[in-house]
This record gives C-alpha cells, sequence and structure tokens, in this order.
C-alpha cells in the first residue's frame, strides 16, 4: 500500500528513509512537538518550500528546464488570493475563486512562455523567464491600487483560520493557526504525492530522456517542445498552490515575500543540496535549509556566548557572520554531496547491492568450481 502511495519510487537507503520519516513525523506534530510562534512559523515555511522546490525540480531535475520565473508563479498564487481577499472580504468563496483566477493566470503565463521560449536555447530561455520574473516585480510593485506596491496587502482568512478563532478537541485548545497549520500540511502532502505519481508516470520518464538528450527524444518520435511546455505549465500551477498556502499563513502578500530573487536563489540553493531530479531531494533539501536559515544564529549566538573574550574566535562565531557561515555549510554540502544527500545516499545503495550482488557472484563460481573439481575426480 506504501509502496503504492509512492509511485513505486522507494528511497532506496536506510537513512534516507529514516530521514524522510522524521520529517514528515516531526511536521505532522509540530504545533504540539514545537510549542512557540516561531517554531511553527518554520515548519510552516517548510511545507511550503517542499511543494514549491518540488515543483521546481520538475523543471530542472527532470527536463533540464532552468527557469528564473518561478518565484513570477509563486507570487501569484499569494495575490490571487491576497486581492480577491482584499476586494470581496474574508471568506472560503474569496479564497477559492482567487486561486482559481492564480491557476488560470499561472496557465496561461506559463503556456506563453513555454511556446514562445522553449525553441530557444537554454541559457536563452533561463535569461527570457529573468527579464518576465523582474518585470513582473516591477509592475506588482508599481500597481499600488491592485497589489499595495511596496508595502503590499494585509487580509483576513475565513473565520476559521483567523487566529481568534478557538475549539476543543480531545481535551485540546486549538487555534485557526494551528487548524491553518494543517490545511498547509495535508495540501501539501497531497500535491507532493501527485507530483511524485507524475515523476515515475510514462511522461515523467519521457521528461528524463529530454532532459538527457533531447535530440535522441526528438528522434524517436517524441514533440520535446510539447513535452517541455507541459512540464512549464504543470510546475507553474504546483507553484502557484504554494503562493497561496504562503499568503493564507502570512495573511500579507509583498513583493519581498513572494517575488524577491532572493527567494528565487534560495529554490536554487535548496535543489542543490538534496538533489536534482529526485523528489525527496525537495523534502530533505527544504528541511536543512529552512533550519539553518532560522536557528543557525541562535546557535551562534550561544557559541559566542561560550568563546567571549577569545581573539578571532569570537568574532567568527558571532550572530552576525550568519551568513558567512550558512555560505560555508552549503560549499561543504555541495562537496562532500555532489548530487545532493538524496542522490549521495542512492549511489551508496546502488554501490552496496553491487558490491552484495558481486559477491554472491563469486561465491556460486566457487561452489560451482569445486563441485566440478570432485565430479573429475
Amino acid at each position: 500500500m506504501l509502496d503504492r502511495l509512492l509511485s513505486h519510487d522507494r528511497p532506496g537507503h536506510p537513512a534516507l528513509a529514516v530521514l524522510l520519516v522524521a520529517i514528515v513525523l516531526a511536521l505532522a506534530v509540530a504545533p504540539f512537538l514545537f510549542p512557540g510562534a516561531k517554531a511553527l512559523s518554520v515548519a510552516a515555511k517548510m511545507l511550503v518550500f517542499i511543494l514549491l522546490v518540488a515543483s521546481f525540480d520538475l523543471l530542472l531535475g527532470y527536463t533540464g528546464i532552468v527557469s528564473f520565473a518561478h518565484t513570477m508563479v509563486f507570487g501569484i498564487g499569494a495575490y490571487g488570493v491576497a486581492v480577491v481577499s482584499t476586494r470581496l472580504g474574508e471568506g472560503w468563496a474569496s479564497v477559492g475563486l482567487g486561486l482559481a483566477a492564480a491557476l488560470a493566470i499561472s496557465l496561461v503565463l506559463s503556456l506563453v512562455i513555454g511556446l514562445f521560449s522553449l525553441r530557444v536555447k537554454a541559457i536563452f530561455y533561463a535569461m527570457i523567464t529573468l527579464a518576465v520574473a523582474a518585470a513582473f516585480q516591477t509592475l506588482a510593485s508599481q500597481l499600488s491600487d491592485l497589489t499595495g506596491g511596496e508595502d503590499g496587502l494585509t487580509f483576513k482568512n475565513p473565520e476559521q483560520l483567523s487566529p481568534s478563532f478557538e475549539v476543543s478537541f480531545l481535551g485540546l485548545d486549538l487555534d485557526g493557526k494551528v487548524f491553518t497549520y494543517y490545511l498547509l500540511y495535508v495540501t501539501v502532502v497531497v500535491l507532493f504525492l501527485v507530483l511524485l505519481r507524475i515523476v515515475n508516470s510514462p511522461f515523467g520518464r519521457v521528461l528524463l530522456a529530454i532532459r538527457e538528450n533531447d535530440f535522441r527524444a526528438e528522434a524517436i518520435g517524441y514533440r520535446t517542445v510539447v513535452y517541455r511546455t507541459l512540464s512549464n505549465v504543470i510546475s507553474a500551477l504546483f507553484a502557484t498552490a504554494a503562493g497561496a498556502l504562503l499568503a493564507l499563513w502570512l495573511r500579507y502578500v509583498g513583493p519581498d515575500t513572494t517575488l524577491s530573487f532572493e527567494i528565487m536563489l534560495d529554490i536554487l540553493l535548496i535543489v542543490v543540496i538534496g538533489g536534482m531530479g529526485t523528489m525527496y531531494g525537495a523534502v530533505i533539501g527544504s528541511a536543512l535549509f529552512v533550519l539553518a536559515q532560522n536557528y543557525l544564529q541562535d546557535l551562534l549566538k550561544l557559541g559566542g556566548g561560550a568563546l567571549e573574550g577569545v581573539p578571532v574566535l569570537s568574532t567568527l562565531v558571532s550572530p552576525d557572520r550568519w551568513l558567512l557561515w550558512l555560505g560555508l555549510l552549503f560549499v561543504l554540502s555541495v562537496y562532500y554531496f555532489p548530487t545532493g544527500v538524496v542522490g549521495r545516499l542512492r549511489l551508496m545503495a546502488v554501490e552496496k547491492a553491487s558490491r552484495v550482488a558481486a559477491s554472491a557472484a563469486g561465491a556460486t563460481g566457487a561452489q560451482g568450481a569445486t563441485g566440478a573439481t570432485k565430479d573429475r575426480s
């Protein structure tokens, strides 16, 4: 049953399976296991990035498309919910209408970009998407009547998702923030499993073939432009859903929260850390990156307190140097895990299986030789 749920895409290494189970369970009980507003916000951000990075990996890792417009469709999802909620008022109808409008806009834009740009070489396509994303961010900042400009939009969620909503369940006092978190959790799990099914379907196999050799895929009869465009559209729709989830969690949308180029860089870093071409890499990479981004400064504060008065070291371990240490950790992760954490663990599993098979074949050959010697005797 679990194997079918995972679309027969097993982790491939016991350590990877343990990490994935630990992350999924920790996120499932985060509101009760990790009390506090910061911890819950970190868990929610982790969920959003898992879906966002997994949707981007469908482009980069499985199809070989480098796109810098992913934050654009991410922002469209967030702004769609925010704009409609501010115009029509709070309610599930506003959320549904905003999400539907955002998905429609993302579908049209990704289709147009795909049809007009995917025929060019990879570097030119990346530059085109970068230009489109920058233009959209500028547009969102200037259309203050619609998007709130640089100040963004603050809106109200449906009553069940508002912080003031409280209900008792099995002796526990739950508020709207907890319900919002579990809305994110269930949605991300379902959509992640859908993505896992897509990449393990015949469609996903064709995307891998295009990534490895698009000329050969075209030669054997596959319309590579069609498949790349479909991959672009599917990836955009899932990223739009991730943006809508972030808007529901923050109850605020601004250019810096969804459209900034820093978010695009974070996505690229997470894909490299987790491993390209592996959906599980989005889970591992997002967990490691978001934790480091939010708690590395706190760890350095503890280290700085312990090394207070020690020359040079106390300066290096200062909380103000957290970006330096984050960059160092990224360099080390790329050096020791060039194919990402998931890629490295899966490679180790394959190498171990090959050694076991070789040992078994050697033992079988030795037994056969011994039997033949006895027969001659």
